[in-house]
C-alpha cells in the first residue's frame, strides 16, 4: 500500500521558540545592569557598599562572617558574595550582575527546556516582565540569587525531586525564605519524609562544616540579627507611622539604623509592635499551615495544594513581618512560576497582581526613595498601595487553600492545568 502523504507539521508562533524567549531574556538583562550601572538613585549601593565591604574583610581574614562574627545572612550567602570578587574589588558590580544573570539564565534554562510548553514560555514572559518592572533592584541584592535557586528546585520536584529538595535547602541557606517551599512540601505532599531527609542531610552538611571551622553558634547569628530589628519603613505595618509623618502629625521619625543598615521608623508604639510582629508572625505562619493540613486531610491533591500554600507562605513572610525591603518582592518569582507552569489559567489573576506590586516597588526605589524617606503623601500613598496588593493577594490564597479543604479535592490536576506539567515521578504526586 503507498504510505499516506505526512500532515506537514505547523510551526511554533514565534513566541514559544526557544530564540526568541533567549532573546526576550537577554534584552530584559541588558536593560536591568544598564539602568544599574547607571546610578540613578544607586540601586548598586547594597552591592557596593556593604557585600563589597564583607568579600574583602573575609578574603583578608580580618573577620569570618558566620564563624567569629555576628551574620545578618545564612553562611552560604558568603559564597555568591565572595565569587564576585574573582575580578577584583573595581569590577565587583559589574561581576554581581553578571553572576545574577547567569544563575537566572540557568533557571531560564530549566524553565524553558528545548522545546517549551505553552504553559512554560507563558512564565517565562511573564518572568522576564516581572523583572523588568521590578527594576534595577531585581538583580543587585542577595535575594537575586535565591530566587533563581528556588525556581530551579521548584520545577526540579517534578522530574528530580530530591535534587529539588536539596536546592530549594541550599538556597535557604542564602536567605531563609525558601525554607516556605520546604514546610509547604512537609504539610502538602505525603513523602514528606523524603523532603525532610534532603533538608536535614543537606543542612547538616553545611552546619559541619561551619563547626569544623569554629563557628559555634555563631553560625545561628543571622536568627537574632533578624529579631532584634525595629520597624522598617517598607513594611506593611509602618504604614501606620508614614502616614502620621506625611500628614504632619508630630512624633514620627524616620532614622537610619546604622547597625542594621536600614530605614526605620520610630513613634509611638512602634517599640511595642516591634516586639509583637515576630510572635505575630509565627502564629500568622502556623494559621497557614493549619488551613494548608486541613486541606490535606480533606483529600486535597499535593500538587493543586502546594502552589498557593507556598505562595501564601512567602506572602506571610512579606505582609506579617517588621522587616520590608523592595528586593523582599523577588521571592513572588518561584512560586507564581510554579503556579503558571502547572495551570497557567487558574494563575493568571495573582501573576497580574504581582506585575502591578513589582512595577509600585520600582517607583518607590530606586527613583524617588528619597521621597519616600521624606515622607511626601504621594510615595506614602504608592508604597501603601502595594502593600495592600501584598494583603489582596495574601487573602485570595488563603480562600483557595480553603475552597480546597471544603471541596475535598481530589484531583491530580486542575481543570485548566497545563498537559505534562508535573510527571509521574513528582514529589507532588501521591
Amino acid at each position: 500500500m503507498p504510505e499516506s502523504p505526512r500532515r506537514p507539521v505547523a510551526p511554533r508562533p514565534v513566541a514559544l521558540r526557544p530564540v526568541t524567549l533567549w532573546c526576550g531574556f537577554a534584552v530584559v538583562h541588558t536593560i536591568l545592569i544598564l539602568l544599574n550601572l547607571s546610578g540613578i538613585g544607586w540601586p548598586l549601593g547594597d552591592v557596593e557598599r556593604v557585600y563589597l565591604g564583607w568579600a574583602e574583610s573575609t578574603v583578608s581574614g580580618a573577620v569570618r562572617l558566620g564563624i567569629d562574627t555576628d551574620f545578618v545572612y545564612p553562611i552560604v550567602a558568603l559564597a555568591p558574595i565572595l565569587a564576585a570578587l574573582v575580578f577584583g574589588a573595581p569590577l565587583y558590580a559589574l561581576t554581581w550582575l553578571g553572576l545574577v544573570s547567569l544563575v537566572n539564565g540557568v533557571a531560564f534554562g530549566v524553565l524553558i527546556g528545548r522545546r517549551p510548553s505553552r504553559a512554560a514560555a507563558t512564565a517565562a514572559w511573564w518572568w522576564l516582565g516581572f523583572l523588568l518592572l521590578l527594576g534595577p533592584v531585581a538583580l543587585a541584592r542577595i535575594d537575586s540569587v535565591t530566587a533563581p535557586l528556588a525556581i530551579m528546585g521548584l520545577l526540579w520536584l517534578g522530574s528530580r525531586p530530591v535534587w529539588g529538595a536539596l536546592l530549594l535547602t541550599v538556597a535557604t541557606w542564602v536567605k531563609v525564605w525558601p525554607v516556605a517551599a520546604i514546610i509547604a512540601l512537609v504539610v502538602a505532599s505525603k513523602r514528606r519524609w523524603q523532603v525532610l531527609a534532603a533538608f536535614a542531610g543537606t543542612s547538616a552538611l553545611i552546619i559541619g562544616v561551619a563547626l569544623a571551622a569554629g563557628s559555634g553558634l555563631t553560625i545561628l547569628s543571622f536568627v537574632t540579627e533578624q529579631t532584634n530589628r525595629g520597624i522598617q519603613i517598607e513594611a506593611p505595618v509602618a504604614s501606620w507611622w508614614l502616614w502620621q509623618s506625611a500628614l504632619g502629625i508630630p512624633g514620627t521619625l524616620v532614622y537610619y539604623d546604622q547597625q542594621i543598615l536600614t530605614y526605620q521608623v520610630i513613634g509611638a508604639g512602634t517599640d511595642v509592635a516591634a516586639a509583637v510582629l515576630t510572635p505575630l508572625l509565627a502564629l500568622c505562619v502556623a494559621a497557614v499551615l493549619l488551613l494548608g493540613w486541613r486541606a490535606q486531610r480533606a483529600g486535597a491533591a499535593a500538587d493543586l495544594l502546594f502552589p498557593p500554600l507556598l505562595l501564601a507562605l512567602v506572602l506571610t513572610l512579606i505582609a506579617v513581618n517588621k522587616v520590608g525591603s523592595p528586593q523582599f518582592m523577588i521571592w513572588l518569582a518561584a512560586p507564581l512560576i510554579l503556579g503558571l507552569v502547572a495551570a497557567p489559567r487558574d494563575w493568571r489573576g495573582p501573576a497580574l497582581v504581582a506585575l502591578g506590586m513589582a512595577a509600585l516597588t520600582q517607583i518607590v526605589y530606586p527613583y524617588f526613595y528619597n521621597d519616600l524617606l521624606a515622607t511626601t503623601p504621594v510615595m506614602v500613598l504608592i508604597l501603601s498601595l502595594r502593600n495592600l496588593l501584598e494583603l489582596v493577594l495574601l487573602g485570595w490564597m488563603v480562600r483557595r487553600i480553603w475552597r480546597l479543604g471544603t471541596s475535598a479535592a481530589t484531583l491530580s490536576e486542575t481543570p485548566h492545568a497545563a498537559p505534562g506539567a508535573l510527571t509521574h515521578r513528582s514529589i507532588l504526586k501521591e
